[in-house]
């Protein structure tokens, strides 16, 4: 059996606000269940039939505000590999989403990064060769 990753669970405060942002930029997901969990939270599970993102409604603030790349421990960003990441900053762009990419050189992946409205970042690689050695090579810079 091939490993792949199934989903992963996230704490959000907006729900559906998280649910327009992964239309927008992954629009093959779909709401595939969704219900009232135990402490009366609502979970949506957003995805495909492959993989999904399991959405939790975070019902407190946290102590202090989540900064990804601070050097403390969380979630920086969730990637996602896209088929055209060109196209996929022109949707994000024009539905008013930050965007938040690096400079990348990479001759073989090209990646883009966005906010969602509650400040986390996302990650969509296109590659651009089949080859995992080149795909996978972190050699080359990939930021200048």
């Amino acid at each position: 059996m091939a490993l792949r990753l199934d989903h992963a669970n996230l704490a959000v405060h907006d729900v559906d606000a998280t649910i327009r942002f992964l239309q927008v930029a992954l629009p093959a997901f779909r709401i595939r269940a969704e219900g009232i969990g135990w402490l009366g939270a609502r979970w949506v599970h957003v995805g495909t039939d492959d993989v999904y993102l399991a959405l939790h409604q975070a019902t407190q603030q946290p102590a202090e505000p989540w900064v990804p790349y601070a050097g403390k421990p969380g979630t920086n960003h969730l990637g996602f590999e896209v088929d055209d990441a060109d196209t996929l900053r022109a949707r994000m762009l024009a539905a008013g989403y930050q965007d938040s990419s690096v400079r990348n050189l990479h001759p073989y992946r090209k990646r883009v990064y966005f906010h969602d409205r509650e400040g986390n970042d996302w990650e969509f690689v296109q590659y651009l060769s089949d080859d995992p050695a080149q795909r996978n090579d972190y050699a080359i810079p990939d930021v200048t």
